[in-house]
């Protein structure tokens, strides 16, 4: 939710936009909700986020997809099978809340489902077909990875298979790569890492020389400057929702801030490329440490978390928590 209001406008006008509406509003360091400047509504969106706005969760791309994984290991266990990924995709995600790789690949689960079946069977998915196409290095898989780490804490090899399995439905290469690292970073914090720690060691589950590797070493090794600019020039060009430039940011936020959740999230935020992905991932690992977050980050929400998942409008945040810790027995 901090992320959210700022998401369309640093993808498509960048860091500099994203600093100077921030400052404009006087929210840098960015420590609190965005707020919503007056005559500048049309330079964010999703106002229902912004501070003084909110009233609940309201739906979200990278929300649906931890709840999925969520009912995939509620219905399937964790010995799920990526096709078993696409037949919840296909159940619960409305085809307009999909984007790039998971776009592609929802396109053609939807071919190979209309293909027509004996009563009672199941769809047989190509899963190579779905993950072969353009966006398969982007950002989707990462953030579809956290709940992974969460439910097997103590488990990494276990936390890598699961994100590796759902993963593979859309993705190759780094973009399965990204995910396993969320995944092993969030069991080993659940186990009592700290997560720089944390975070060099899931590098260790993935090739040494993959250009996510090299993301990750980056963004610890500039863990001690005052912004993300070293990264910003690094990944010039590279689009705004890849998962190679986004992991950087993620290990660099996470592990300048170890100790204090509202800065972690707030400095991640406000450096830009895919601010609600970003800034979610690493307060979802960040939480994971035991330590408390301040409770203003969640008084807004009224415990509600809206979704666009079909027959899942409106969970309670109790419940789902619940649900999630029921899954580490």
């Amino acid at each position: 939710m901090l992320g959210k209001p700022v998401e369309q406008l640093s993808m498509r006008k960048g860091r500099e936009a994203l600093q100077s509406y921030l400052e404009r509003a006087k929210a840098l360091p960015l420590r609190d909700y965005v707020p919503l400047i007056e005559g500048s509504e049309s330079e964010l969106r999703d106002h229902d986020a912004c501070r003084g706005r909110m009233e609940k969760a309201i739906p979200d791309d990278d929300i649906n997809y931890t709840l999925i994984s969520l009912l995939i290991l509620e219905e399937y266990g964790r010995g799920f099978s990526t096709a078993d990924v696409g037949r919840a995709w296909l159940r619960f995600l409305p085809g307009a809340i999909v984007f790039t790789a998971e776009r592609e690949a929802y396109s053609r689960l939807l071919a190979d489902a209309g293909m027509g079946f004996p009563s009672g069977a199941p769809p047989a998915f190509d899963i190579a077909e779905c993950s072969d196409n353009p966006y398969n290095d982007w950002i989707g898989a990462q953030i579809r990875a956290d709940l992974y780490g969460w439910v097997a804490p103590g488990e990494p090899t276990e936390a890598a298979s699961l994100a590796r399995t759902d993963a593979a439905l859309s993705h190759r290469g780094d973009g399965v790569h990204g995910a396993v690292v969320i995944a092993v970073a969030g069991s080993l914090i659940g186990a009592g890492w700290a997560p720089q720690r944390a975070i060099e060691e899931a590098a260790s589950y993935i090739p040494s020389g993959s250009a996510s590797a090299g993301a990750i070493a980056l963004g610890l090794s500039c863990a001690t400057d005052s912004d993300a600019s070293q990264l910003h020039a690094e990944f010039e060009g590279m689009s705004p929702v890849h998962t190679v430039n986004n992991l950087a940011l993620v290990a660099w936020g996470l592990s300048r801030n170890p100790d204090d959740f509202s800065a972690a999230i707030g400095d991640t935020v406000s450096a830009g490329w895919d601010t609600d992905c970003n800034g979610a991932t690493v307060g979802g690992l960040w939480g994971l440490t035991g330590r408390e977050i301040p409770a203003g980050w969640l008084s807004g929400w009224n415990g509600l978390i809206e979704t666009s998942l079909s027959g899942h409008a409106v969970l309670h945040l109790d419940e789902v928590v619940d649900r999630t810790v029921a899954l580490t027995n």
